[in-house]
């Protein structure tokens, strides 16, 4: 892929990013999501000289980009291909053990979306993929052509929180035994004709289909609670870990998340003494969740949908 094909915006809420992580000369930092290297860029000139940034995404192309980006810095860079849910192994890996802060920009790029052979978008006609590692081998287009009514059904509401997931998901049934549906102008013909009124929701009707179809192709809210709580783990004391998400479903399991770590009992309630162990390893920073600025949001729309929460290891 060439580099220079790929139109990378500008990243989101990286002034707050910078200001909850308060990156320092020499310290070590892991941008788990690290996309073009936007929020990179901005903590490498804050860590450097001396410090390490260690860069992990699944995208191929997205690491190029980084690479190219951070050039200037490349002595203490290290960019790395692999899954954030794996930041512990892949950190171990190149030498890292712990560090000063991490940060999770969540969900997909708009270079992605851009990019129709990428099926991400329901704005392009183009095959249904939807992988961010192009080199896994499971696809949307084999989710919707192979897995059970049922399962579909599940995936739409779960991941979704599709009010038409049952009968999208019978629809997509009936439709591929006539013909398998491949592309996503095929998939949002079916939506059209599943949804009721779909012409005058607010959003697309293909949006929450779409979204759920791009979660389950890539694992994203398992690896999310999985790589959260391992870097949690790695944050040196006072350390600091900041997460942008652009869904419910993944700024709950954030918030779930830093709530339990900082000591939130999950026992039963009436039960006399706590015998879950709950201990308190961080310090909320952000009691609700911080949104862009009205100025972000008419230059950069995908700021529209963005909370960060912040926290710090104590």
């Amino acid at each position: 892929m060439n580099s220079d094909r790929i139109d990378y915006h500008d990243p989101v809420m990286a002034t707050e990013a910078l200001e909850f992580l308060q990156p320092k000369v020499g310290q070590t930092v892991i941008d788990c999501t690290i996309g073009g290297g936007g929020h990179a860029l901005g903590l490498a000139k804050a860590i450097m000289p001396g410090g390490k940034l260690v860069g992990i995404d699944r995208d191929d192309d997205a690491l190029a980009k980084a690479a190219e980006r951070l050039s200037e810095f490349s002595d203490g860079v290290i960019l790395d291909k692999g899954n954030f849910g794996d930041v512990a192994d892949i950190a171990w890996k190149l030498g890292v053990d712990s560090a000063d802060g991490i940060l999770f920009d969540l969900g997909v790029s708009s270079y992605q979306l851009d990019m129709p052979e990428r099926g991400f978008s329901f704005m392009h006609d183009a095959v249904l993929d939807m992988r961010m590692d192009r080199s896994q081998r499971q696809t949307a287009e084999q989710i919707v052509n192979s897995y059970s009514e049922r399962r579909l059904a599940e995936i739409f509401h779960d991941y979704g929180e599709e009010r038409w997931a049952k009968r999208i998901a019978r629809l997509i049934v009936d439709r591929r035994i006539k013909n398998p549906i491949h592309t996503t102008g095929e998939l949002v013909d079916v939506i059209r004709s599943a949804v009721k009124n779909a012409g005058k929701e607010k959003i697309h009707p293909a949006t929450r289909v779409f979204q759920s179809l791009r979660i389950a192709v890539n694992d994203e809210l398992e690896s999310l609670r999985k790589g959260l709580n391992a870097a949690i783990d790695m944050l040196n004391p006072g350390g600091r870990v900041v997460v942008l998400s652009y869904h419910s479903l993944e700024d709950r399991i954030v918030k779930e998340t830093f709530a339990r770590r900082a000591g939130r009992c999950t026992c039963p309630t009436g039960l006399p003494i706590c015998a879950c162990g709950a201990k308190t390893e961080i310090k909320i920073l952000t009691k609700r969740p911080v949104m862009a600025t009205d100025s972000e949001v008419r230059t950069n729309p995908r700021a529209r949908s963005a909370k960060l929460r912040a926290a710090e290891k104590i």
